[in-house]
């Protein structure tokens, strides 16, 4: 009785994730692009997706271990999504939580002590789409 309990409330929290993620455009689009740093290299390493884990939990309050679902709707919605559309999401966002999307992304690059050509120009394109500039650090 206890198991299915269990599988019942871990049913109920996946799908309270995935609803608050597919119901918060910004949030979508801000893990769509921390999800596209660890796979810039063209390798998923484990210290990119601790890193990650540990940002979903700390900075948006999503349980990592339930977030399969929210894997799912990121990769559907990372195809329907333009470049674009996803300046469009930011450009309405305050400074500070651009400046903290771009941290963490940086955050990622740099769990694994490598930092791959891809990720450098990923991080060089974001933070121009978010208006920074990594060389003078200013918005």
């Amino acid at each position: 009785m206890a198991g299915l309990l269990d599988t019942i409330k871990s049913m109920l929290e996946r799908d309270k994730t995935v609803r608050l993620v597919a119901n918060d455009p910004a949030l979508t689009a801000e893990l769509l692009l921390l999800f596209r740093m660890i796979l810039a290299d063209g390798e998923v390493r484990s210290e990119e997706l601790l890193t990650f884990k540990s940002i979903c939990r700390s900075a948006f309050g999503l349980n990592p271990d339930v977030m399969s679902e929210v894997y799912k709707y990121l990769e559907d919605f990372g195809y329907e999504m333009t470049a674009e559309q996803t300046a469009d999401i930011f450009k309405e966002l305050p400074a500070d939580r651009r400046r903290d999307l771009l941290d963490r992304m940086i955050q990622i690059a740099e769990s694994d002590d490598r930092l791959d050509a891809r990720e450098l120009a990923l991080l060089g394109k974001t933070a121009d789409m978010l208006g920074f500039d990594l060389k003078g650090g200013s918005a």
